[in-house]
C-alpha cells in the first residue's frame, strides 16, 4: 500500500481527506497547530496547549464513522456561560490532551474511538505562534489577527524554529507522495513547511510532491493570484525539491453564487494560467468544483474526483502525456 503524506489544516486538508481516505492508502496528515482564534483561541490560552481545531477537523475527516461522530464533534454550544462557542470536539481534544500529557498522544486516544483510515501528526508539539510580514512592513502576531489584517502578506514566519518529531521525519522519509492540500495559503498550508528539519526531508526523500490548488483567491492573502502563483509561492518556502505537480479546476465558475463569494467575501476563481503553469509544473486538470448546501449554499472540491487523482499518482500514471 502506498504511502500519502498531507500537509495542512482546516477546512480545505479535511475535504481533500474525505476523498482520499476512500482509495487504498496509507495516510498520514500533517497539521497546522497555529490557529489561535474563536473556541481554540481560549482553549490555548486558558490550558497553555496546541491549537485544536484543525486537529478536530481531519480527525473528523479521516473518521471510518464520520457521519456518526461528525455532527457530535462538531456541534458548537451557544450559551451565555464558559461553553459558549466551544465545540464538543475541541473540548474533548483538550482533555485528550491533559489526560496523556501531549497532543499527539490525545490524538492517538480518539483515534482509536473514531477509527480513523489513516494517522495525524500535529506539525509540532510546541506551543507556537505564527507571524507575518505585511508588504508596507508591518509586523502582525497570531494567525487570526493575519487573516483579519487588510494589508497584504509579504511572507510569515516563526520567532523560533518549531521542534519536529522523529516520527513526523520518518513518515517523510518513507512517503510515496507528499500532498499539499489546499486551504489558506499563508495561514494553514505554509505554516507546515516552516521548519528547517521538514524542508530537508522533503528534499532526501524520493516521494513525489502535489499541490491541490485553491478555487478561490483569499482576501489579504492571495488576491490576483493564479494557480502558478500559488505555486510559487509554495516554492520559496520549500528547500532544494519544489512542486512537481498541481491538480487545478477547469470548470468554470460563475453565475448568482460566484458573484456573492465576489461582492460579500472578496473571494474570487483562481484563474488557470496553464502557459505559465507548465514552467513549473505538470498540471493535473479536470472539472471539480461542485456546490454544497449546509447552513448555506457553498462551494467545494469534488473531494471523490479530487482523492482519484491523487490516488493515481501513487500509480505512477504519466499526466505529463495529458498537458493540454
Amino acid at each position: 500500500m502506498k504511502k500519502v503524506l498531507v500537509f495542512g489544516g482546516g477546512t480545505g486538508m479535511s475535504y481533500l481527506l474525505r476523498g482520499l481516505k476512500e482509495y487504498p492508502l496509507d495516510i498520514t496528515a500533517v497539521v497546522s497547530v497555529c490557529d489561535d482564534g474563536g473556541s481554540t483561541g481560549i482553549l490555548r490560552d486558558e490550558f497553555n496547549m496546541l491549537a485544536v481545531g484543525d486537529i478536530r477537523k481531519v480527525l473528523i475527516a479521516l473518521s471510518k464513522k464520520e457521519g456518526e461522530f461528525g455532527k457530535l464533534l462538531n456541534y458548537r454550544f451557544t450559551s451565555d456561560g464558559t461553553l459558549n462557542k466551544h465545540t464538543v470536539g475541541n473540548i474533548l481534544l483538550t482533555a485528550a490532551n491533559n489526560i496523556t500529557g501531549s497532543m499527539s498522544g490525545g490524538i492517538r486516544m480518539l483515534s482509536k474511538i473514531l477509527n480513523l483510515s489513516g494517522k495525524v501528526l500535529p506539525f509540532t508539539e510546541d506551543d507556537i505562534s505564527l507571524v507575518g510580514e505585511m508588504e508596507d512592513g508591518t509586523i502582525v502576531k497570531g494567525e487570526h489577527y493575519i487573516t483579519e489584517c487588510p494589508k497584504k502578506i509579504k511572507r510569515v514566519f516563526y520567532e523560533e524554529e518549531p521542534k519536529i518529531s522523529k516520527e513526523l521525519l520518518s513518515e517523510i522519509k518513507n512517503a510515496d507522495l507528499i500532498v499539499l492540500s489546499m486551504g489558506s495559503l499563508y495561514t494553514s498550508v505554509i505554516p507546515t513547511l516552516l521548519s528547517h528539519e521538514i524542508r530537508d526531508a522533503i528534499d532526501t526523500s524520493k516521494a513525489k510532491i502535489v499541490y491541490s490548488c485553491n478555487l478561490f483567491t483569499q482576501p489579504g492573502e492571495t488576491d490576483d493570484y493564479t494557480v502558478s502563483k500559488h505555486i510559487l509561492a509554495l516554492n520559496s518556502y520549500l528547500g532544494k525539491r519544489k512542486v512537481e505537480y498541481v491538480i487545478c479546476n477547469n470548470k468554470e465558475i460563475s453565475g448568482d453564487l460566484a458573484n456573492k463569494y465576489a461582492t460579500e467575501e472578496q473571494k474570487d476563481p483562481v484563474k488557470f494560467d496553464l502557459e505559465e503553469t507548465k514552467k513549473y509544473v505538470t498540471p493535473i486538470v479536470d472539472e471539480l468544483v461542485i456546490t454544497e448546501k449546509k447552513e448555506k449554499t457553498v462551494f467545494r472540491h469534488d473531494y471523490f474526483k479530487l482523492g482519484y487523482l491523487i490516488f493515481s499518482l501513487t500509480l505512477n500514471y504519466d499526466y505529463k502525456n495529458d498537458i493540454m
